[in-house]
């Protein structure tokens, strides 16, 4: 599957709600896991603002990769996020869109914990 690597060095980064357990299937509860890892993923809703432009993105991420206090509002280093396009039919239903997806989510608010160098 294709992967886009997303730059983020013009963008602010900013948590629009607190990480949540994803759920692989809500009718079971089944909690989301890393495929290579065995990791539970984590969702984080960020408001990412670039070129004049601003956006909700819906961003998943190991359990391990959240770090720092995410309150709404705290600003965020995104570390290795990707874009993967997807698309599945559901119901006869064709639906497309963009998931994104991050190594780490580090908080850059004063005091919490700082992203480390690559």
């Amino acid at each position: 599957m294709r992967q886009i690597p997303v730059d983020t060095s013009a963008a602010t980064v900013m948590v629009a709600k607190q990480p949540q357990i994803k759920v692989k299937d809500r009718r079971t509860g089944e909690v989301a896991l890393d495929a290579e890892t065995g990791a539970k993923l984590m969702t984080v809703d960020v408001m990412f603002a670039a070129n004049d432009a601003v956006e909700i993105l819906s961003v998943t991420v190991p359990e391990g990769g959240v770090s720092g206090e995410l309150g709404m509002g705290t600003p965020v280093a995104l570390t290795g996020l990707i874009a993967r396009p997807w698309e599945n039919e559901f119901n006869g239903q064709k639906r497309h869109g963009i998931a994104f997806r991050a190594v780490a989510v580090t908080s850059l608010a004063a005091g919490g914990s700082q992203a480390e160098a690559a």
